[in-house]
């Protein structure tokens, strides 16, 4: 059966291809909608035939190749093959190949074909060969197909280009289509037309290609070819699942106002509108359609409404809904499933239960899906449940009542009702007849009994558990194993893992006694569990009794427990029983892995040396341990913290030529041991190298730094870091401004520690009482007596004026003094000692001012207190909360 060449493209062209920006408003458009647009039919994939028919002779001879193909498997040197090997031609081959069912057979040939003297394949037996391979889903060969027709320089005409485009795409082989369209066009194997790209920007734009639609669409344009409607529409469609909203109605308007727009374009914008969640705009349009007699097709219809019911927007699913139902299309169990399920999501149970009865009245069965959406949205009432059951208990049979009953339970826990679901399960079980519950004559039919299994206490005790009624869950256990039902290693582990987090260890014990007792292995979860209790309990021996157990069972103690009992033990200095812990791990043949390790250095560190700490280190690199950048740093903390900041730079380097990269808490324990130690030259070459390493540095780095700088009287460099950090993008926080601010202040610079004063107070972070006393004394070394004032006032206000035991107390009494000795201040001062919001220091001499210092400064107190008290009652209510 030989291929018909396809037939020339549509030559109702048009030349103006220029895209309408889009439109305020999409439907001001939609009016002009003229009548049904251009009836063509759309290009479809179909293999087509060749109209030149065959000769007698050739099919003769076509008939006798699939004679010998079909009874003996093939063979390239059968001599009959051979022998009629002088008849081909590619008519021949094209109907040889489409009377071939299978397609290895039809490659074998077309393969021996080929290699034949004298012959050689023309477009439309490849074309007839990529038919086969694509629909066989056979993609590398019909790939090497693609290479050998540009190889063979085979020419063509748009329409056979266009066939083997497609035959590309649909096998998902787009980049091979358009690679061999450039090949085509490169070697002139075809003159392009409309119809070649439009095959093209189909394949591309199911695949979502927007940048390459886009390329090919400007490559019509250069070439002065003419746009259809066929062409722009998978443009359109490209434009929709890329969700480039602004370009699909670009291309939607141009349809429109050239009259290409029919049901097919209208569905594929609608159905983007329900995704983007554009509900309203794709109602209206709709109804626009309607206005001008155009129709959805169902599949349409069903994709509307699943988005409309995405996007919660249930009465519009409900109109397309009522929609569907007028026109007369099928209503499916499915279609009713989503619009149930959204109505119970949007708690419109009513409706839903309408929705329910009419599926019942249509002969439609509710499957129990449905049942279990509306069930779950029901049962937030136990009334409400009851008027649910009474219309849906007889439409089910013996065996799903046992699922409905499973779907009740399941109900009550997914909406947070676990009193309930307990209370139910108990009665069906017989242990609680006496329940108030309105559901139990629905499960306790003797005549179809709900049989209970595991499954229908599983979900009620889980749902005990994650609401924390572990003792509840316990007491529904046992009455479980009573009733008859085996309990699981699952339910054994959750009950295990719950009274160990609750720190019940003799309970889980006995669990796990149960559980061994009758037949059930514990799992590497089980002992974990038990595992973790005890480390938390800082139980050594019992954690290393039970180790000894789960090597039995081969089973591996987590690491995050054994690091927990380590870290606990050192924070409560019991170092040599967290070593000896390790030990007793060791010889089990669980070796610690460097996280428990480094704990442990760190537990030896705080409570006996860094010397200890780092001889332990050492041991453990020894016996071929690859210790960690967090192992290393915490050694490299405690050297720069006892100012062996040298030694600490070593291991900096014996952490790089081990493959390490230092990481910027690194550089910042280097950094601060250096400033520390007033080696500020040496701080900053280690700041430099952080950069060197591809380190940011952060506000912790900055402000140490700073901090070191001004410590050595270099204001100046402290300040021009301060803004680098700014240049940088990282924000100061409290910790940097208070370094900053006291540092200045230590530097003489007032003026400046008082601007970043304000600047930190202005972004609301609250300073700390040394940072006034910092200001006070900067103030007072430069006579700028109203600044001590100002700054005395603002601590009065603030409420961070200290008391006399504060150790900085003293530059506040020296403040007190010398304003009270200046004309400019004396005033101001005398104000705040009567009204008792400052001490009078005057009164501060020797042992006995001390005394009356602070006697003072509860009067001062007292005496704020009753004012404010004075205040506030003749104060009118707004005004206090302004105060």
């Amino acid at each position: 059966m030989a291929l018909s060449r396809i037939i020339k493209p549509n030559q109702f062209l048009f030349k103006s291809t220029k895209v309408i920006p889009p439109s305020s408003s999409l439907l001001l458009h939609c009016k002009t909608l003229l009548s049904p647009s251009n009836q063509r039919r759309t290009i479809c994939a179909k293999h087509h035939r060749n109209d030149n028919f065959l000769f007698p002779d050739q099919i003769s001879t076509s008939n006798a190749f699939v004679s010998i193909l079909l009874k003996q498997p093939f063979s390239p040197n059968n001599p009959e093959l051979n022998n009629l090997a002088p008849l081909l031609s590619p008519k021949v081959v094209e109907a040889v190949l489409n009377n071939l069912k299978n397609w290895r057979l039809a490659h074998e040939f077309f393969t021996w074909a080929s290699s034949q003297h004298g012959y050689k394949h023309k477009i439309y037996a490849y074309n007839t060969m990529a038919h086969i391979l694509s629909r066989a889903r056979q993609n590398a060969p019909l790939k090497a197909l693609a290479l050998d027709v540009v190889d063979s320089r085979c020419s063509m005409n748009p329409g056979a280009l266009g066939f083997l485009i497609r035959c590309l795409g649909s096998a998902g082989l787009v980049d091979e289509a358009n690679n061999l369209f450039d090949q085509v066009k490169r070697f002139g194997l075809c003159v392009l037309s409309t119809y070649s790209y439009t095959c093209l920007l189909e394949a591309l734009s199911k695949s979502r290609l927007v940048d390459l639609v886009e390329v090919r669409v400007k490559e019509m344009k250069d070439l002065g070819l003419e746009f259809d409607k066929y062409t722009l529409t998978p443009v359109l469609q490209v434009y929709c699942i890329s969700g480039k909203f602004d370009k699909a109605l670009a291309v939607f308007n141009e349809m429109l106002e050239k009259g290409w727009v029919d049901e097919h374009v209208l569905s594929i914008l609608l159905v983007a509108f329900s995704k983007w969640g554009e509900v309203d705009k794709a109602i209206e349009l709709i109804d626009r359609m309607e206005e001008r007699g155009m129709r959805l097709n169902e599949k349409t219809f069903f994709v509307l409404i699943h988005g409309f019911v995405a996007e919660s927007r249930m009465d519009k699913a409900l109109q397309l809904f009522n929609k569907i139902r007028k026109l007369g299309f099928c209503h499916s169990v499915s279609l009713f499933d989503v619009m149930i399920g959204g109505l119970c999501k949007n708690n419109e149970r009513e409706k839903a239960l309408l929705l329910y009865s009419e599926m019942k009245e249509l002969g439609i069965n509710p499957d129990f899906g449905i049942l279990m959406k509306l069930i779950t949205s029901f049962s937030e009432k136990e009334e409400e449940l009851d008027r649910l059951l009474r219309e849906c208990w007889e439409d089910v049979s013996s065996h799903p009542k046992n699922l409905l009953y499973s779907s009740v339970l399941e109900g009550f826990l997914r909406n947070g009702s676990i009193d309930t679901a307990y209370d139910l399960l108990r009665t069906v079980m017989g242990n609680n007849r006496n329940s108030g519950s309105i559901l139990a004559k629905y499960f306790l039919d003797e005549k179809e009994a709900i049989t209970l299994n595991t499954n229908s206490f599983t979900s009620v005790i889980n749902g005990l558990l994650d609401a924390g009624k572990v003792d509840m869950a316990l007491t529904l256990f046992r009455e479980m194993i009573q009733f008859g039902c085996n309990p699981t290693v699952l339910l054994y582990n959750w009950l295990i893992d719950a009274v160990c987090k609750l720190k019940r260890l003799e309970e889980s014990y006995e669990l796990l006694k149960q559980m061994k007792e009758i037949g059930l292995e514990p799992t590497n979860f089980t002992h974990n569990c038990i595992f973790g209790c005890l480390c938390q309990l800082e139980d050594v021996e019992g954690a290393v009794d039970l180790v000894k157990q789960m090597r039995f069972y081969g089973h591996q103690p987590w690491i995050k427990y054994s690091t927990l009992l380590v870290k606990n033990l050192c924070k409560h200095e019991k170092v040599e029983e967290a070593c000896k812990f390790i030990t007793d791990m060791s010889q089990e043949g669980f070796l610690p892995d460097i996280i428990t390790y480094s704990a442990v250095i760190n537990g030896l560190i705080q409570i006996k040396s860094v010397d200890t700490g780092l001889e332990l280190f050492r041991n453990i690199c020894a016996r071929g341990y690859c210790p960690d950048v967090i192992s290393y740093n915490i050694l490299i903390k405690a050297l720069c913290k006892a100012k062996r900041v040298a030694e600490a730079e070593c291991l900096v380097n014996d952490m790089t030529s081990k493959g390490l990269v230092p990481s910027t808490v690194t550089y910042n324990y280097l950094i601060d041991g250096w400033c520390k130690n007033g080696e500020i030259d040496k701080a900053v070459i280690c700041f430099s190298k952080m950069f060197g390493k591809e380190r940011e540095a952060n506000v912790i780095t900055y402000a140490t730094l700073v901090d070191g700088l001004c410590n050595l009287g270099r204001p100046d460099d402290a300040l021009k870091l301060w803004d680098e950090m700014y240049w940088k993008g990282c924000i100061p926080n409290r910790i940097a401004y208070h370094a900053l601010i006291n540092g200045l202040c230590k530097c003489g610079r007032s003026s400046a520690a008082l601007v970043h004063f304000n600047s930190m107070k202005e972004k609301e972070m609250k300073p700390e009482n040394y940072l006034y006393t910092a200001l006070m004394s900067a103030f007072l070394s430069d006579t700028n007596l109203p600044s001590v004032l100002d700054m005395l006032k603002e601590m009065v206000v603030v409420g961070n004026l200290p008391d006399s035991q504060y150790k900085k107390f003293p530059v506040i009494k020296d403040a007190i003094c010398k304003l009270s000795e200046d004309a400019r201040t004396s005033s101001s001062l005398r104000d705040l000692i009567e009204e008792g919001r400052i001490p009078d220091v005057s009164l501060c001499e020797g042992s006995e001012g001390i005394s009356g210092l602070i006697t003072m400064t509860i009067v001062s107190a007292a005496r704020l207190t009753c004012r404010i008290q004075k205040s506030d009652a003749r104060t009118p209510r707004t005004k206090r909360k302004e105060t």
